[in-house]
């Protein structure tokens, strides 16, 4: 019995590193779609999307991806495209809602 603590012991840091590791690979992935679409949308459309919705109702997406650190599809922070007036013309960009910071040192919400 003794024998299997220690190996779960040694086992549980592991295991949390993989997983943290595969919830970053989801949110790179989900990032990258997130930008292909908004893309698609802008040569498409001529404009950017005022709201992440708008890529979903238009068939540009299914549903809106989760964010795997928030696990949520409305944390997503939008970052809007600013005309000379000030006003928002768009979303052209999005990043993470988490505040927590990566393995690799850097911020989710800066990926």
């Amino acid at each position: 019995m003794s024998i299997m603590g220690i190996l779960l012991t040694i086992a549980q840091p592991s295991y949390k590193q993989a997983t943290i590791k595969a919830r970053e690979a989801a949110l790179k992935s989900n990032l990258s779609t997130f930008r292909d679409v908004i893309d698609q949308y802008y040569a498409d459309q001529g404009s950017y999307p005022q709201v992440l919705t708008d890529l979903s109702e238009k068939g540009y997406l299914r549903q809106l991806p989760t964010d795997p650190f928030t696990r949520s599809d409305s944390t997503w922070v939008e970052i809007s495209l600013q005309s000379e007036e000030g006003e928002a013309e768009g979303i052209y960009d999005v990043h993470s809602g988490s505040d927590l910071v990566a393995l690799d040192g850097t911020a989710y919400n800066e990926w």
